[in-house]
């Protein structure tokens, strides 16, 4: 089980990762966001595509083992996807309400993911 959700979440990532180089605009627009200029490009590139990447990589390589140092990355990157989820439901407390996609959607997949990252690595 450690390994499958491991290895979803870098499917995942990776996913986003290469969307994000490749189509950074397309990977934004459900926000309302547009990238419109190479540094905004950039941005989109750097943050969701290497980032994605990264992580990707780090939930990679935790599934292929269970000793400490993994059990750590994979720890901090269901952390790390458990506050993206808050960071959701704060705006909510000070915007007004937005509709399920893709907010909601994101919400979701962060905090399940987030969720199950942490309990299948529990120390």
């Amino acid at each position: 089980m450690r390994e499958a959700v491991l290895a979803l979440g870098a499917v995942f990532f990776a996913g986003m990762g290469v969307s994000a180089l490749v189509v950074p605009a397309a990977l934004v627009r459900p926000f309302g966001l547009v990238v419109s200029s190479a540094t905004s490009r950039s941005e989109v590139r750097a943050v969701y595509g290497g980032f994605g990447l990264a992580v990707a990589g780090v939930l990679g390589w935790c599934a292929a083992g269970d000793d400490p140092l993994r059990t750590g990355a994979a720890w901090a990157v269901g952390i790390a996807l458990a506050g993206m989820a808050a960071g959701r439901l704060i705006s909510r407390l000070v915007d007004s309400p937005t509709a399920f996609y893709p907010i909601w959607f994101y919400f979701l997949v962060e905090a399940v993911a987030g969720g199950l990252i942490i309990g299948v690595v529990r120390p």
